[in-house]
C-alpha cells in the first residue's frame, strides 16, 4: 500500500507566525522539529494499519524542510521548489491514499491561523466552481484526476471544514483551534502527534471506504488578486480571461490540465512580486 504525503508548516501544533516557519529566522529550526514528528507520526499510523511505501512531498515556503534521514517507514523525500505539479508533485494513480499534513485555512477564512491560498502576497481569494477554497481543495483536483482518495488532513477546525468540502470521507487530525490570523490554542506536540497516529492509522483501516474527490466538471477556478497588475498578468496565459479589474477566471473540463495551468498562474504572480 503506497502513501503519497503533502507536507505543509502553518498547520503544525505551536505555529502562529511567520518567523516561526520561514527559513532564516531563529525560530525555524525549532518547529522544523515539530513538523517532522508530526509527519512521522502519520507514517507510524498508516503503518500501524498495513501500508508499506511512502512519499513526502514537502510543499512548504522553499520545499526543503526536513531532515530525510529522519523520516519514518524509509519514506521517500521529494523536495525543492521547481515542482511543476506543487504540492502535488509526485501523485499519480499508483498510490491507494493522501494524507495532507500541517495543511492550514484559505485566504478567505475568517481566523485560520497563517491562513493564505498559495500566494498571499499575490492572492486575496479564490473560489473553485463557485466555492471559496483552500490549499487543500484546490489539491483535490489532482487527486480526481489520478482517482486517489485525500483520507488524512492536520491542521486547525477550519482546515478539516474546508478540505471535507472536496474530500467528504477525510478524517481529520484537529492539533489547534485557531483565534485570529496569529493565534492559536495548540495541543501540547506530544498529544498532537498521538492524535495524528491515531488518526492515520484509522484512515488506512478504513480506506475501502473511501473515494476519490468528485468535483463537477468542466471547473471553473476564479481567482481575486490584491490588484490589476496581477490580473493583467495572468491573461499572459491561453484560456485565462479577466473578469473584472482584479479578478481572472480559468475553466477545463479535465482537472489536471486546470491544476496546472492554476499553477502556472501562482508562479507568474511570484515574478512579478521578485520584480516590484
Amino acid at each position: 500500500m503506497k502513501i503519497f504525503i503533502s507536507s505543509d508548516m502553518e498547520g503544525t501544533a505551536g505555529v502562529v507566525d511567520w518567523n516561526q516557519c520561514i527559513a532564516g529566522n531563529p525560530e525555524y529550526q525549532y518547529y522544523r522539529g515539530l513538523l517532522q514528528n508530526e509527519i512521522n507520526a502519520s507514517i507510524k499510523g498508516a503503518q500501524a494499519a498495513g501500508a508499506k511505501e511512502f512519499l513526502v512531498n514537502d510543499s512548504h515556503s522553499a520545499m526543503q524542510n526536513l531532515y530525510p534521514d529522519k523520516l519514518e517507514g524509509n519514506a521517500r523525500y521529494l523536495s525543492g521548489k521547481q515542482k511543476p505539479m506543487y504540492m502535488m508533485q509526485g501523485l499519480d494513480s499508483t498510490y491507494d491514499a493522501i494524507f495532507f499534513v500541517s495543511y492550514h485555512g484559505s485566504m478567505s477564512s475568517e481566523a485560520s491561523v497563517l491562513s493564505h491560498t498559495y500566494n498571499p502576497r499575490a492572492i486575496a481569494d479564490i473560489r473553485l466552481n463557485g466555492e471559496f477554497v483552500s490549499e487543500a481543495g484546490l489539491n483535490a483536483l489532482v487527486a480526481q484526476a489520478y482517482g486517489v482518495p485525500i483520507v488524512l488532513v492536520t491542521g486547525d477546525e477550519t482546515t478539516e471544514v474546508e478540505t471535507r468540502m472536496w474530500a467528504p470521507d477525510v478524517v481529520a487530525a484537529v492539533v489547534k483551534k485557531s483565534v485570529t490570523r496569529f493565534a492559536a490554542d495548540s495541543m501540547h506536540p506530544n498529544q498532537a502527534c498521538d492524535l495524528i497516529f491515531e488518526k492515520a492509522k484509522e484512515a488506512i483501516t478504513n480506506l475501502k471506504s473511501m473515494s476519490a474527490p468528485k468535483i463537477a466538471l468542466p471547473a471553473t477556478i476564479e481567482i481575486t488578486f490584491h490588484n490589476n497588475d496581477f490580473a493583467d498578468m495572468a491573461t499572459w496565459l491561453p484560456g485565462t480571461k479577466k473578469t473584472g479589474t482584479k479578478k481572472v477566471e480559468l475553466t477545463d473540463a479535465d482537472p489536471l490540465q486546470l491544476f496546472r495551468r492554476f499553477i502556472t498562474t501562482v508562479i507568474l504572480t511570484r515574478t512579478i512580486v521578485e520584480w516590484s
